[in-house]
């Protein structure tokens, strides 16, 4: 998701490095800083309304007398910035309201191509990681493609899939998809027909079905590659439906941000998901405080937990742990460390939600690429089960049989070895501080 605001964020960091050099602010500084945080903003095609009202808030709390003649006046800017970005967008996450007496009727609206049949299938998958008995209905009768794309996605994601095979009327499919659901179901997601542009035959239609379910949520998808013309879109479908959030999608593609930080103050309603990728899985809550902290490159550490969580077993981890204190730590282990890595996203998206990282939190001065994970990967994979776990026995003529199947040079799995050696002497050396007793580092219950 930070990808997405990898400029604005960088424009930002510019600002305020600027403003961290300075003792003291004048108004005269301040007032400097918001019209370049206005060009950022407004390059990364945040909409103008959102942009005055952002823009307002900061100043008035940014040129009090108390900031102004703080110590840190600097970080105080940064600080207000960060809150008001949050404000921005939505203030706080807003979690799917569910209905005590199921099923919960979730609707899906949107334009042609936005990725609504697609989102039916990742919330469907989501909810059921939850624990919820989850019905797809197939009521976007526009598209013929529609209807068996969204029973392939259903068996993908594992949940249950409705039709009405012949039927031409919407409100008829979803209707029949409602008293199934009735039947075996906690949660249903009605899928729409959208056009590739706002005409009165389809909001009537979404309108239509609305009246026939009676949903619970009315979700917008808003596609963040198409910028100002999403938002154009969002406030329209606003106008003509009771929306209760939205859902924003396709933003890890090339997209400036500005859908995702304007969504909200266009329709007035939250955020409430963020597709993040291709894949099932690819669904995040949208969390405004931790949006606003990787724009700022102040990291996101309960994401990257919360992805670590649903990646690792407890008992997986809890084992490295151990193998870390004893010193046993194997390039075994370490391969199954990189593919859980893999399992959890892009090395370069996790190191984004990380604080502190050069550059105020961005990665422009840190080398690490996936291209880098899979040399690691393919050079261990070369090793025999003895070398991996006894590195000691690699000399020089294995060093170049490996070299040869993974094909890089022998420096390179030199590199690695030394490495490897240098993090087991540091873990060897935690141990003996940990059994030591020593000052500044304790060895965890369990492994004394």
């Amino acid at each position: 998701m930070a990808g997405m605001f990898d400029s604005l964020g960088r424009r930002l960091d510019d600002v305020f490095k600027q403003l961290r050099g300075k003792g003291r602010l004048s108004e005269k500084d301040v007032e400097a800083a918001i019209r370049q945080i206005r060009l950022a903003l407004l390059e990364a095609d945040v909409a103008l309304p959102a942009v005055k009202s952002f823009l307002a808030a900061v100043r008035e709390k940014a040129v009090g007398e108390e900031i102004l003649k703080s110590l840190t006046p600097g970080q105080q800017v940064i600080k207000i910035v960060h809150e008001e970005l949050i404000q921005m967008l939505g203030g706080e996450m807003t979690p799917l309201r569910l209905a005590s007496n199921p099923p919960t009727v979730i609707l899906l609206a949107g334009l042609q191509g936005s990725g609504k049949t697609t989102l039916a299938a990742k919330l469907g998958a989501h909810l059921k990681k939850k624990g919820k008995r989850v019905l797809l209905v197939a009521a976007d009768l526009q598209r013929p493609a529609a209807i068996r794309q969204l029973e392939l996605l259903s068996e993908q994601a594992g949940v249950m899939f409705h039709s009405v095979p012949g039927e031409t009327v919407p409100t008829a499919v979803a209707r029949s998809g409602l008293e199934e659901a009735k039947r075996n179901a906690d949660v249903v997601i009605v899928d729409t027909a959208g056009r590739l542009g706002i005409d009165e035959e389809m909001m009537q239609q979404v309108s239509d079905v609305h009246d026939a379910v009676q949903p619970h949520e009315v979700l917008f998808v808003l596609d963040a590659m198409t910028g100002q013309d999403a938002l154009s879109s969002a406030k329209a479908f606003s106008e003509t439906l009771p929306l209760t959030g939205i859902v924003i999608t396709k933003i890890d593609g090339d997209a400036r941000g500005g859908a995702a930080l304007s969504a909200t103050a266009v329709t007035g309603k939250p955020v409430m998901f963020a597709g993040t990728g291709e894949k099932l899985q690819d669904l995040e809550p949208f969390y405004p405080d931790r949006i606003a902290s990787r724009i700022l490159g102040m990291g996101d550490v309960l994401s990257l937990i919360e992805r670590a969580e649903g990646t690792i077993s407890q008992e997986e981890a809890e084992d490295q742990a151990r193998k870390v204190f004893e010193a046993r730590f194997t390039l075994e282990d370490f391969l199954g460390q990189i593919q859980n890595v893999r399992k959890m996203g892009g090395i370069g998206d996790l190191l984004k939600m990380l604080p502190g990282m050069p550059g105020g939190g961005r990665l422009d001065d840190v080398d690490v690429e996936d291209d880098d994970i899979d040399k690691i990967e393919a050079i261990i994979r070369s090793m025999t089960p003895q070398e991996r776990n006894d590195p000691k026995i690699i000399n020089g003529s294995r060093r170049k049989r490996i070299a040869v199947g993974s094909g890089v040079m022998v420096r390179d799995v030199n590199d690695l070895l030394k490495q490897f050696d240098a993090a087991r002497k540091m873990m060897k050396q935690m141990t003996k501080m940990g059994k030591g007793g020593k000052k500044g580092f304790q060895l965890p219950p369990g492994f004394g």
